[in-house]
């Protein structure tokens, strides 16, 4: 009895989802990152938890709550607004963060920004997609 539990458990554990993906606006030092990071509470919910931890090191490193949605259909769009200050979109959500102070804005203020990338689950893996920016003519 004791090993059919042990093997149940472990099946159960395994449809989690637990990941995360980075956009770092240093290069690749990490000491400027932004990270978005999705986990799934129960294994029979579809839902995941998905949170901002924005880091500009050493001043800044903060955990940020944005939104529940399913763990499949994860897919934000991360924007520039320029002075450290980066606006995440997905759908009609929009959240505006800045790395200077590392503060999170309560609404939107001033224009979206230049589009970075994505943030998406690709092949069941959240992953950040870099935009392709065209040369300028």
């Amino acid at each position: 009895m004791r090993k059919i539990l042990i093997v149940l458990t472990s099946l159960l554990l395994t449809a989690c989802v637990d990941d995360s993906a980075s956009y770092y606006a240093d290069g690749s030092t990490g000491n400027h990152a932004l990270t978005l990071h999705r986990a799934q509470k129960h294994f029979w919910s579809s839902d995941s938890k998905v949170e901002l931890i924005m880091q500009r090191l050493p001043d800044c490193l903060r955990r940020v709550e944005l939104t529940e949605m399913p763990a499949d259909e994860v897919e934000i769009e991360l924007l520039s607004n320029g002075d450290n200050v980066w606006t995440l979109r997905a759908g009609k959500e929009q959240w505006q963060v800045e790395t200077q102070t590392c503060t999170q804005y309560p609404d939107v203020k001033g224009s979206e920004g230049e589009l970075i990338g994505v943030f998406r689950v690709e092949d069941k893996k959240l992953v950040f997609e870099a935009a392709v920016l065209e040369p300028a003519k």
